[in-house]
C-alpha cells in the first residue's frame, strides 16, 4: 500500500508553500514561449553574409518576415524537434525537419552527451575512481594542507576535462570526517569539494558540457582557445586551493574563527585507525584509471588544432597528424571507450549493456536542455529576429576595445547563468548571438566562449539554483548563509583575475 506525498512539510504553516526554483527544462520552456511571443514585437531583419556564412558588420537591413500566424504556431510546436534535427534550407534560411540543406539542430551534441554519460557511468560502476580518491585521502590524512590540495586538484582536473560536479555529492561522507579528524571544520570540507570541482568547471579546457557545447554553438573547434583556458586553470586552481588552505589553517589554530561552527561530536573525531583503511586499488582498478586517463588525453589530442596552437596563426595549414575531430567522432569514441572499460572490468554483456543504457538515461536531462535551447534559436531564426537582436547589441559594443568587449561578455552572462544554471542550455542559447558579435569586435570566438564559461562557472560556485551547491551544504550540514560568507571574498578575487585573463586573451588574439 502506498500513500501520497504530503503537500507541505509537517512543520510548514498551513496555507504557505515553499518556493522551489523550476528546473532548467521548465525555465527553457518558459523562455521558448516568451521568445516566441517577442517575435511578434521584434522587427525582422538580416545581415549580408560572407562566404563562410558569418554576418558582415554594417550590412543589417530590415526585411519582410512573411510568416503567417499558422507558420509561427508551427514553429513553436516543432521547436524541440527542430532543436534536435531541424534542417536549414540554404536558399531561404528557414529551418524545418523536412527541408533539404545542412543540419541546424543539435543532434550531434545530443548524442555526444548521451555517449559521454554512458562512459562516465561505466567508469563509476567499476568503483575505480571512488576508491582512488578514497585511497588518496587516507594516504594524506596526516598532512592536512597536502590533503586539501590533493583532493581539490583531483576534483579540479575532473571538472576541467569532463564537468565533474554533481558526482562530488558522493564524497561528503568521506571528506567531512577526514577534515574534522585533522582539526578542521565542516566548512573546510565544503570548500574543498564545491570549490575544487567548481573551479575546474569554471576553467574548463575540454569539458564537453561547457566548452564543448559552447564551441559547437559558436561554430569553432573544441580545442580553440585551450592555451588561454589551460593557463587560467592553473592560476585559478592554485588561488582557490590557497584560499581554502589558508582558512583551514586559521580554523585549526583558532577554532572560534570557524564560519560553520561545530556540531556536537565534531571535536571528538580522531584520525582514521588502521582498520578503517580503504581497500587497496586492485590491478583492475589501476587498469581502468589508466584507460580513463588515456581516453581523455586522446580526446584532447584529437580536437586541438595543433598547427594554430603552436604557430599562433589560426589559419595555419594543419599538420599531418592532426585529427580535427568533432562531436560525431567524439561520441563514437566515448561509446567505444565505455565498452572497453566494461570489458576491462569484466562486467559481462548483461551488466555492461544495462550500465550503458542507464548512463545514457541519467544524462538525458542535459541532452534535452540542449535540444530545447536550440529550439529557441530556431524560432528566432525562422522569424528572422536573430540578426535584429545582434544588431541592437552591436550598437552597444561598437567602438569598445577588444579587452573591454571580452569583459562585457563576461558581465552580461552573469545574470543569464543565474536564470539558466544548466551550462549546456545557457551555452546553446547565448553563443549564437555572442559568436558573431565577437567577430564584429575583432575578438576571437574562443575568447567569447571563455568569457561565457567563466561567467557560468563563477555563478555556479554559489547560486542556490544548483544542486551541487545546495546539496553540498546540506550534506555537510553547513548553513547556506554561512557558505556565502565563506566564499564571497574568493568570488571577488576570481572575478578580477578572470577579467584580467579575458582582456589579455582578447588583446593577444
Amino acid at each position: 500500500m502506498t500513500t501520497a506525498a504530503p503537500d507541505r512539510a509537517p512543520d510548514e504553516p498551513a496555507g504557505e508553500r515553499r518556493f522551489t526554483f523550476p528546473s532548467a527544462l521548465t525555465v527553457l520552456v518558459i523562455v521558448t514561449i516568451a521568445v516566441w511571443a517577442l517575435t511578434f514585437l521584434i522587427p525582422p531583419g538580416v545581415y549580408d553574409r560572407d562566404a563562410s556564412g558569418a554576418p558582415i558588420e554594417g550590412t543589417y537591413h530590415r526585411v519582410d518576415g512573411g510568416q503567417s500566424l499558422t507558420d509561427r504556431l508551427n514553429d513553436l510546436f516543432l521547436s524541440p524537434v527542430n532543436g534536435l534535427y531541424g534542417i536549414q534550407d540554404q536558399r531561404s534560411g528557414l529551418v524545418g525537419p523536412d527541408l533539404v540543406g545542412e543540419l541546424y539542430g543539435s543532434a550531434g551534441v545530443f548524442l555526444f552527451v548521451l555517449a559521454i554519460g554512458a562512459f562516465i557511468t561505466v567508469v563509476f560502476a567499476t568503483g575505480a575512481l571512488d576508491r582512488g580518491i578514497a585511497r588518496l585521502a587516507h594516504r594524506l590524512r596526516h598532512r592536512g594542507a597536502l590533503l586539501i590540495a590533493g583532493v581539490m586538484t583531483v576534483f579540479s582536473v575532473l571538472g576541467t576535462v569532463e564537468g565533474f560536479a554533481e558526482e562530488t555529492l558522493g564524497f561528503y561522507g568521506l571528506i567531512v570526517p577526514l577534515m574534522l579528524a585533522l582539526g578542521y571544520d565542516r566548512m573546510t570540507a565544503t570548500g574543498a569539494i564545491i570549490l575544487g570541482a567548481g573551479i575546474g568547471v569554471l576553467c574548463s579546457t575540454v569539458n564537453p558540457f561547457a566548452t564543448g557545447v559552447a564551441s559547437s554553438a559558436a561554430d569553432i573547434s573544441l580545442g580553440d582557445g585551450i592555451a588561454l583556458r589551460s593557463v587560467m586553470w592553473v592560476v585559478l586552481t592554485a588561488v582557490t586551493i590557497a584560499y581554502v588552505t589558508r582558512y583551514a589553517r586559521r580554523v585549526r589554530e583558532r577554532p572560534d574563527r570557524s564560519l560553520s561552527g561545530f556540531l556536537p561530536g565534531d571535536r571528538d573525531h580522531t584520525a582514521i585507525s588502521d582498520d578503517m583503511v580503504p581497500p587497496d586499488l586492485t590491478g583492475l582498478h589501476k587498469t581502468v584509471l589508466i584507460v580513463v586517463t588515456l581516453v581523455f588525453a586522446f580526446m584532447i589530442f584529437s580536437v586541438v588544432p595543433w598547427a594554430g596552437a603552436l604557430t599562433g596563426d589560426a589559419d595555419a595549414t594543419p599538420y599531418g597528424f592532426e585529427l580535427g575531430w568533432s562531436f560525431p567522432q567524439l561520441a563514437a569514441m566515448f561509446l567505444v571507450a565505455a565498452v572497453l572499460v566494461g570489458l576491462v572490468a569484466r562486467f559481462g554483456e548483461p551488466r555492461l549493456s544495462a550500465t550503458v543504457v542507464q548512463g545514457a538515461a541519467d544524462f538525458i536531462s542535459p541532452a534535452l536542455v540542449i535540444v530545447l535551447a536550440r529550439g529557441v534559436t530556431v524560432i528566432m531564426n525562422n522569424s528572422q529576429v536573430t540578426d535584429t537582436v545582434l544588431h541592437s547589441i552591436e550598437g552597444v559594443v561598437r567602438g569598445t576595445s577588444s579587452g573591454l568587449f571580452a569583459v562585457i561578455v563576461f558581465l552580461v552572462n552573469l545574470p543569464l547563468a543565474f536564470l539558466i544554471p544548466s551550462t549546456s542550455g545557457h551555452a546553446t542559447l547565448a553563443m549564437p548571438i555572442l559568436a558573431p558579435l565577437a567577430d564584429f569586435a575583432g575578438v576571437s570566438r574562443a575568447v567569447a566562449v571563455t568569457a561565457w564559461q567563466s561567467a557560468s562557472g563563477l555563478m555556479n560556485l554559489w547560486v542556490p539554483t544548483t544542486a551541487v551547491t545546495i546539496g553540498g551544504v546540506a550534506l555537510a550540514k553547513v548553513g547556506y548563509d554561512r557558505y556565502l560568507r565563506f566564499v564571497w571574498p574568493l568570488l571577488v578575487i576570481l572575478a578580477v583575475l578572470i577579467c584580467g585573463f579575458l582582456v589579455t586573451g582578447a588583446v593577444l588574439t
